[in-house]
């Protein structure tokens, strides 16, 4: 079956074709990063515009990249749930008015099972084996989920505030980097920084507890910068060295945590596979910290691509021709949904 994919649920427009044996035939993101970084984060309106003025064209190159006219396209899929629903409903409703013209049949997909099984999207390394646990990291998302095949999913833990990814992009906001912040973060402490000069919390220590907690690592960001007397506002005005080891202090302190959880929940499953996704799968320290200490305690760690970390059309296409596959049909009523447990699916 070759899937047309559609993912619009925050800031980057993109379409993809994944043909019958899951192979990527093309994936075309258009990021709106420029846009927003003005406001040092994601404007809902403003995505929801670009999402309107991009939608078509972005579609029209990824069939294009394919070889692949919309006639001979199997089945259409596109994020539902959860986003921000203004970019949602573009992406979803353009997604549908063409399934609709075409007589495709038409499925939504869950923008975190898109995450969950994107390192099926990379032919260079063995899959993953179900069942394994995937840690979905991102600006929106921070979750461990036990995988037990497609469509079975077990949340073992999530942020009960923040998401890492937010987390990182706020401390970048406040130390004056430019936005994304989590991006510029990663930046300089790969320029350097010691990574123990300030020493930053890590919330829900505890192993009998996998959820997360990033809002009181970033209070303590506030407060480390304020005694240094540096006003809101004024980040840009920390010397570039000091700057680095906030950088590499904060950003050890997400790791740490991120790493802690997600090994307690493989002790507690017994799994030996652990998939890495979303925005902060990205993260150089975040990689270096896993290749470790997975090698320590022999399991498999399984990170996609850089460009298959972020969002991206070919995960949902993927996804998408799972349940098409499956007999799974959903009516072009299906709305988009903000926030929505991928395991009530």
């Amino acid at each position: 079956m070759v899937v047309l994919g559609i993912e619009s649920s925050c800031d980057e427009t993109a379409a993809a074709v994944v043909g019958r044996d899951g192979e990527i035939l093309s994936s075309v993101v258009r990021s709106q990063i420029s846009d927003h970084a003005p406001f040092g984060g994601v404007i809902p309106e403003l995505a929801a515009r670009r999402h309107i003025e991009a939608v078509v064209p972005v579609t029209l190159e990824a069939l294009k990249q394919a070889e692949t006219p919309l006639e001979r396209i199997d089945g259409i899929a596109a994020t539902f749930a959860p986003g921000l629903v203004g970019a949602l409903l573009v992406g979803l409703s353009f997604a549908k008015g063409l399934a609709w013209a075409a007589g495709k049949p038409f499925v939504g997909v869950h923008h975190l099972e898109g995450h969950l099984l994107s390192p099926f999207l990379d032919t260079t390394v063995p899959p993953p084996r179900f069942p394994f646990l995937g840690l979905i990291v991102s600006g929106g998302h921070t979750s461990l989920y036990k995988v037990s095949g497609y469509g079975r999913y077990e949340l073992l833990g999530k942020t009960v505030d923040d998401a890492a990814g937010e987390a990182l992009d706020k401390a970048g906001k406040l130390l004056g980097l430019p936005y994304p912040g989590g991006v510029a973060i990663d930046r300089m402490t790969r320029e350097g920084g010691n990574r123990k000069a300030f020493d930053f919390p890590i919330g829900f220590p505890q192993r009998d507890n996998l959820n997360f907690s990033f809002s009181g690592l970033k209070t303590a960001l506030v407060y480390t910068v304020k005694k240094m007397g540096v006003k809101q506002g004024e980040g840009a005005a920390i010397p570039e060295d000091v700057k680095r080891d906030l950088c590499a202090s904060f950003q050890e302190a997400v790791v740490r945590a991120l790493i802690r959880k997600a090994f307690f929940a493989l002790d507690e499953t017994g799994l030996k596979e652990l998939v890495v996704t979303g925005g902060v799968a990205a993260n150089h320290r975040l990689r270096e910290g896993l290749v470790k200490e997975s090698g320590k305690r022999g399991i498999r760690v399984v990170i996609p691509r850089l460009e298959y970390c972020t969002d991206n059309a070919a995960m949902i296409a993927y996804a998408g021709k799972i349940r098409l596959e499956q007999g799974q049909r959903d009516p072009f009523s299906l709305n988009a949904v903000s926030r929505l447990p991928l395991e009530s699916l």
